[in-house]
């Protein structure tokens, strides 16, 4: 069945806690952006202050150009899980041996443009694909329904693993998301920036 994320994207740690605080009371389970300036033109605060609040599962969505230099912090957080860019500078599959060995969960983030062959190799050490369709690090950005043909190669490449979603998810595409087997759907703008965001989340959990 396919679960709605609220997703977090900010850039100071004041905002950080208010779409938190959102977020968790929406959803058992929120996704997290967090931004180096480098890999994502955008900075998020960093995983020094990072607040994880003990009654979501949260996954930490990691648009770093290092990501092994945030290993110790990631360890002493414990998310549920941890989502790295097939494009940034990592042996991806020590990567995620190294959160496995810690019970954490890991997923392979693809940009628009990488065609999903590229990850072939090495997609079977990861538990979670995401299908990347937003702006690297802000809220917004428009889902690109032309992306979904990577849904379907992800699931007959690798079966076993639970495919995401991450870009410009609104009332008027989920039914399609889902319809084509996305099973994470991560919500940001659309929950974030609305007036009501209760009513939001519960018009999409409604079309789901």
């Amino acid at each position: 069945m396919a679960i709605i994320c609220p997703t977090i994207t900010a850039f100071d740690s004041q905002t950080y806690r208010e779409q938190m605080n959102v977020a968790r009371e929406l959803s058992p389970r929120v996704h997290v952006d967090l931004m180096d300036g480098e890999f994502a033109p955008s900075r998020s605060p960093v995983l020094d202050n990072l607040w994880l609040p003990h009654n979501v599962e949260v996954d930490l969505h990691l648009m770093y150009q290092n990501p092994m230099e945030a290993l110790p912090h990631i360890l002493r957080l414990k998310p549920r899980m941890v989502i790295i860019h097939n494009e940034v500078g990592v042996h991806h599959m020590h990567f995620a041996a190294e959160l496995h060995k810690a019970g954490i969960e890991v997923g392979l983030a693809l940009l628009q443009d990488t065609p999903v062959e590229w990850a072939y190799q090495i997609m079977h050490s990861f538990d979670h694909v995401l299908i990347f369709s937003g702006h690297l690090g802000y809220h917004g950005g428009e889902a690109d329904l032309q992306l979904l043909d990577k849904v379907k190669k992800v699931r007959e490449h690798h079966p076993d693993a639970e495919i995401g979603w991450d870009g410009g998810i609104n009332d008027q595409n989920i039914q399609a998301l889902v319809e084509a087997g996305v099973e994470v759907l991560n919500v940001g703008g659309y929950i974030q920036k609305s007036a009501d965001p209760h009513a939001a989340y519960r018009t999409l959990q409604q079309l789901i």
